[in-house]
């Protein structure tokens, strides 16, 4: 029986930056009022015409080199998210076309926060039981 592995990984985030000093500055609040109930420091902005799929493209890049193998190699491409670059057609459907993989079948999981435990899942069972390499 196939077993699935992760041979390759990448990430990707916009460049723009938003702390919660610059939030101090929009609305009422403070920096440590944020970060004691939600940890949180900092957010990435997107800046205009960049989507989830324009990150998504490049982790996929990243993660294709880091495995060593190339676009036409993929034969299933999930993408988890809850913002999609538009509900029709899928944000994976558009990595595929973005990285050149023409053999792969392409869908979004829509999970929230398990997205990435669900969309991890459906991939090892495809390849599991013989529907994807």
């Amino acid at each position: 029986m196939a077993r699935a592995r992760i041979i390759g990984t990448g990430s990707a985030v916009p460049e723009m930056i938003r702390t919660n000093f610059d939030l101090e500055k929009m609305v009422d609040t403070t920096d440590d009022w944020i970060t004691t109930r939600t940890g949180i420091r900092e957010r990435r902005i997107a800046a205009e015409g960049e989507y989830t799929s324009t990150f998504a493209t490049r982790a996929a890049e990243r993660a294709l080199e880091m495995a060593g193998v190339t676009a036409e190699d993929i034969d299933l491409l999930i993408v988890a998210t809850v913002t999609p670059d538009f509900p029709f057609p899928s944000t994976a459907c558009i990595v595929q076309s973005n990285i050149g993989a023409k053999k792969a079948a392409a869908f979004d999981v829509s999970a929230a926060c398990s997205g990435f435990l669900y969309g991890l899942s459906l991939a090892d069972n495809a390849i599991r039981s013989g529907g994807g390499k």
